[in-house]
């Protein structure tokens, strides 16, 4: 199974990054792994016209299909005044819902103090409802950032006790891969017979 890691700082050499990086290099069951930078994929501003994802030499092509490739994702947004990235926001726009329904995902919010709450409530809240990615009951929120995930061992009992949280995040991310599968494959090969008429959440 393939994971897919999409950290969605609106900056390079971002916390966000950092974040990503570390989780890349976790031992998480897949059977690959990609981390993408939202930031450096020149994607347009979305106004629901399909051939505006392609204008201007944009990436959205490239993230696409590793969306549509992926069994499982991680989505990394800092919070910038209580909200999540409008990157990632924008990004969640416009994928294609046939290549994200029913994919579990991880939700992960950087703060660089000690909020962080609020962007993995905005994301539940109003972020996938029309794409049906299925965000597991875990979320972390890595807080104070900085001071975190620096080095290859950890550097406090906070720093330990935040790994230990990743890696049970990953591993619950992992077991809801496995068992959506089923139901990404009904999705796909045994469709329900209105399925295109509900592709939207209400």
């Amino acid at each position: 199974m393939k994971l897919l890691i999409i950290s969605a700082s609106q900056r390079t050499a971002s916390q966000s990054a950092k974040v990503a990086q570390y989780i890349a290099r976790q031992d998480h069951g897949f059977t690959s792994v990609s981390h993408f930078e939202l930031c450096r994929f020149n994607l347009p501003f979305w106004d629901g016209d399909s051939e505006t994802k392609s204008l201007n030499g944009s990436g959205f092509e490239t993230l696409n299909q590793q969306v549509k490739h992926a069994d499982a994702l991680v989505l990394i947004t800092p919070e910038w005044g209580g909200m999540a990235s409008p990157l990632l926001k924008n990004f969640l726009l416009m994928i294609d819902g046939q290549n994200t329904a029913h994919k579990p995902a991880l939700l992960v919010a950087v703060s660089s103090g000690i909020s962080g709450a609020y962007p993995i409530a905005e994301l539940k809240m109003n972020a996938l409802k029309n794409n049906k990615i299925v965000p597991i009951p875990d979320h972390l929120i890595i807080r104070n950032v900085q001071q975190v995930l620096d080095s290859d061992l950890p550097v406090n009992p906070r720093d330990e006790d935040l790994r230990s949280r990743i890696d049970y995040s990953l591993y619950i991310l992992h077991q809801y891969s496995g068992a959506l599968l089923s139901i990404r494959d009904a999705h796909k090969n045994r469709a329900y017979p209105k399925q295109q008429e509900y592709a939207y959440g209400m």
